[in-house]
């Protein structure tokens, strides 16, 4: 899982419990991470720490958005997510669109 130099996930109940209200698992989330991900910024939400985002498939067909932010745990270097969810039918389309146009400008 080399996102950003992670090397596991930092769970608790807090953020365990705001993911699985949308219907994921936390194997559906973490595998968002080891598949094809696209990663951006979460300028919105970046006021305290930084928060990124991140897009992909997991274990199903249907695109997963998770906002998240990374977390130093002694020498280790986690990833926390904040929150997840299935992504909607417009959001995919729009997520489609864009990575088609990256893949062909060379950026993905």
């Amino acid at each position: 899982m080399p996102v950003l130099g992670a090397v596991g996930f930092d769970w608790d109940h807090g953020n365990l419990a705001k993911c699985q209200k949308h219907g994921l698992a936390v194997d559906d989330i973490e595998s968002v991470f080891k598949g094809d991900v696209w990663l951006g910024v979460d300028r919105k939400h970046s006021m305290a720490e930084a928060r990124f985002v991140a897009v992909g498939s997991g274990l199903g067909i249907r695109p997963i958005y998770v906002v998240f932010t990374l977390r130093q745990r002694g020498t280790r270097l986690l990833v926390r997510p904040v929150t997840a969810r299935y992504m909607h039918r417009k959001e995919i389309e729009r997520y489609e669109k864009e990575a088609a146009e990256d893949s062909e400008n060379g950026n993905r």
